[in-house]
Parts: C-alpha cells; structure tokens; sequence
C-alpha cells in the first residue's frame, strides 16, 4: 500500500538529496566572496593579504573610513560621499516614479500602432552603453553647470532608473483587471481619480519592487559619478576605489571596509519594505 504523504511533508529521494547538496554548494560558493569582503573588513593592516580564518577582528577600518584619516588617504570624504549617494539616488528613483507610474498606466491601457516599438525604445536606453552618451553628456554639464552637483547625478541617474520603473510597472497594469477602473467611472469617478483611487493602491507592491530595484540599479552606478562628478558629488562606487591607489599603496582591509559600508543602505532598504518586495516579485515584476 502507497504511504500518502501529510500535506506540507517532504518525501526524500537521492535526487531531492542531490539537488540540495548541489544548491547548498552553490549558495556556498556565491556567498563566499561577501563573507571574505566581511572578513578582511575586520583584519589589521598586517593581515589584510593574509588567508586566515582566525583572527582578532577590529573595527579600526570602519572608523578610518569614516574619519579624516580616510579622506587624507583618498581626498575624498566618504561620509560625504555616501549621503551624496543616498540623496542621489532617492531622488533620482523619485522622479522616476512620478513621471514612470502614469507613463506606465497608460502603456499598460491603451494600444497603439507602434507602441510596442515605443516600449522597446525606453527599455533600449536601459540597456544602451553609458559610454554612448558620457561624452555629450559630460560636456553638456559643463556648460550648463550640472557638472559635479547632487542635482546633475539625480538628473543622470534617473535616465538608468526610469525605464526600468516604466517596463516593470507596465506588467503590473496589463494585469490590473480594467473592470475595476470602469466601475469606478460608472460610480462617478474620473480617470485620473480612477487611477489614483483604484488602480494605484493595487500596484503598491509593485511599486515598492521597482522602487528597490530602480534604487539599487543607482547605487550600483560607476560609470555617471566617475565622469560627471568630481569632490563635491562623488559616490560611494567612486569613493571605494580610491582606497586601492591612495597614496600609492592599496589598502585592501578599507577599501572591504567602505564596500561593507556602502551594502547597508540598499539591504537596510529592501528589509524595510521585505513585505512589498517578496509581494511584488512574485506577483509580476519580474515579467518585465
């Protein structure tokens, strides 16, 4: 007689065994180079080539980074650059989601000829080369002084998060049953207060998805701050670099220090909205 298993029981099978150990595997070898970041972050100068697993850990390389005894390694101020970051990057997801949201209802509602072709251009400059436009972009900065500013790095910035905010929450709408919307316009409600009212609390995970997204496309930015900007609005993806050629010598402890650093606000960020993320994930972004 077949043993029916309880509902939420597992049978194991040398193939189910197999599977795991090979995904344990995986997770092992993918995680290994943030745990050894993690590590060298906590080891002295002496220590930092070292392959050791056991040591004293110190927070010393946390606290140069952050103090004037990190600038004086880089010339440049790390704390500032991490605001700099976080000021940049918040901003520029916020423009892209108030002009990417509606742009995104209306891509989702209404057809077109050649909207297809209008979708796939703004999905195109996601994924076109930033060096195709770093050079009239760079000169175009200088002269109308956006060049090394908070406000030039929001602008730039949100030519990488806004179509990524328009594809995935265009999905989210081609979803959204229109019924609602039409029930709502038969109750006296106009478009724009159909979709404020009705379809966008429904899309708030989704929103919150590609929010985190958008934001972390942003940070992760090397190419916009290494050209655009100079001390004043450099970012942390700048800043981590200088601590391998400060002064001529590479100080690989701080330089894991600052990339520990600069990990925390877009993980202190997705832990926050975790409840929306895991929603909106497994509801339709990753469709786009």
């Amino acid at each position: 007689m077949v043993k029916e298993l309880l509902p939420g029981r597992r049978r194991f099978t040398a193939g189910s065994v197999l599977a795991d150990i090979a995904l344990v595997a995986w997770f092992a070898f993918a995680l290994f180079p943030i745990l050894w970041m993690v590590l060298l972050a906590l080891k002295t100068p002496a220590e930092q080539t070292s392959t050791y697993f056991v040591f004293s850990p110190t927070l010393e390389n946390f606290a140069i980074v952050l103090s004037d005894r990190g600038t004086a390694l880089t010339s440049v101020d790390f704390t500032s650059t991490l605001i700099t970051s976080v000021i940049s990057c918040a901003g520029a997801v916020l423009v892209s989601l108030v002009i990417g949201v509606p742009a995104a209802y209306a891509a989702g509602r209404w057809k077109y000829r050649g909207s297809n072709d209008v979708m796939f251009t703004i999905l195109s400059f996601r994924f076109a080369p930033e060096l195709m436009v770093i050079v009239p972009l760079f000169v175009i900065y200088h002269q109308i002084g956006l060049f090394d500013t908070r406000v030039g790095m929001i602008w730039v910035l949100q030519l990488v998060t806004m179509p990524l905010v328009v594809w995935i929450l265009r999905s989210y709408f081609q979803d959204l049953p229109e019924d609602l919307e039409q029930a709502a316009l038969l109750d006296g409600y106009t478009r724009r207060r159909a979709f404020v009212m009705v379809a966008l609390p429904l899309v708030r995970p989704g929103i919150a998805a590609a929010a985190l997204l958008a934001f972390i496309f942003a940070w992760n930015n090397y190419v916009f701050a290494l050209i655009l900007t100079g001390n004043e609005a450099s970012t942390v993806t700048v800043a981590i670099t200088k601590f391998l050629g400060g002064g001529g010598q590479a100080y690989y402890n701080l330089t894991a220090a600052a990339a520990v650093i600069a990990a925390l606000p877009p993980l202190i960020l997705a832990l926050s909205i975790q409840r929306y993320l895991v929603r909106g994930l497994s509801f339709g972004a990753v469709k786009a």
